[in-house]
């Protein structure tokens, strides 16, 4: 008896079940690589701070006098009287419950430290971000698609020369010009803080914060915009040379928009693990830009957590940071390939 062959609509369901399965096995791996790569943070963030100089309850005691019981008394509250093993196992057993502990230096759980100041940074750094990713992707854009004329080469070099540049010296520099005054050229900006304190009403509260960002914001853009930039530029021209330009110019298509519908959307795509890396920092913020112009939010919690050192709150500040970054690595591993299909297995 001859063996019939099997149906188109056997063969369409067995070719969807095939492409769901390898889609779960890719979802399933990227999940179980995010989870791997969160476990070495934690083992790496609690061994990494215990080396750190100085004595945590001799750097909160400060000069005041206190006795060795005292002292033996405040290891014990903060558990730094077991040993090294049971400290570690202590912490997993902590984070497993979402619990990252209380902080020495300001007595209260770190968790809620981090709720605190977690907007601040996003105020801050997610300003900075957006204006730092338009900026870069536009002139990225125009630079590769003018590779090698005037403009590519003024705009590469000012980008590539800023963000050579330390961020701190930077700030520092900006506070000089543009809020001590030089010269003719009087203060025109704040250097400290989040805003005044005296401000009524929304608008003006909104104004003001507005006006204490100008520094710190100018100061990100101008280190982070490059990134952006760069690949932009770089994924542009690798896009000019492909075929379906040549396609679109043949039906008359005028340059600017042969760059602007065709190049700019495909060239787009190796920008989007950038961008989504540089959301999951957002929430770290900038340490160094925090700390110079005073700004209340996390990157100035973990350093002056660093300088005790505030051992729950640097190694949960740590551990928060690296998984906001893992996670939006795995949500662009997850992402791409849907809007790439060359990627799909």
């Amino acid at each position: 008896m001859r063996e019939t062959a099997p149906s188109a609509s056997a063969a369409a369901d067995e070719s969807g079940g095939g492409r769901v399965l390898r889609a779960a096995r890719y979802v399933a791996g990227r999940v179980v690589s995010a989870l791997v790569s969160l476990f070495a943070v934690m083992v790496t963030g609690f061994f990494l701070f215990r080396l750190l100089p100085g004595d945590p309850v001799r750097a909160m005691t400060g000069d005041q006098p206190i006795g060795a019981e005292q002292i033996a008394a405040m290891r014990r509250e903060f558990g730094l009287d077991q040993p090294l093993w049971q400290q570690f196992l202590d912490y997993c057993l902590n984070v497993l419950r979402f619990d990252l502990g209380d902080s020495f230096l300001y007595r209260a759980p770190v968790a809620e430290l981090i709720a605190e100041r977690l907007w601040a940074t996003i105020l801050l750094a997610g300003t900075a971000t957006v204006i730092a990713a338009i900026l870069g992707l536009w002139l990225g854009a125009h630079s590769g698609w003018r590779n090698g004329e005037r403009v590519d080469r003024i705009n590469t070099g000012i980008a590539l020369t800023l963000w050579s540049v330390p961020t701190f010296w930077l700030g520092l520099l900006l506070i000089t010009v543009f809020a001590g005054g030089l010269g003719p050229l009087p203060s025109m900006f704040p250097t400290r803080g989040m805003g005044g304190t005296d401000t009524v009403g929304m608008l003006p509260t909104v104004l003001d914060v507005a006006h204490h960002m100008v520094l710190p914001v100018t100061t990100m853009v101008a280190v982070i915009y490059a990134q952006y930039l760069m690949i932009m530029r770089s994924s542009l021209l690798d896009e000019k040379g492909n075929d379906y330009l040549l396609t679109a110019r043949a039906k008359g298509l005028r340059d600017a928009l042969v760059r602007r519908q065709h190049a700019v959307p495909n060239a787009l795509l190796p920008t989007v693990t950038l961008i989504f890396l540089n959301l999951g920092q957002v929430v770290a913020g900038s340490i160094l830009v925090e700390t110079v112009f005073s700004w209340p939010g996390l990157g100035r919690l973990f350093y002056e957590g660093l300088a005790v050192p505030d051992l729950p709150l640097v190694q949960g500040m740590f551990l928060f940071f690296s998984a906001s970054v893992i996670l939006m690595n795995l949500l662009a591993d997850l992402v791409y390939p849907v809007l790439d299909p060359r990627v799909r297995g």
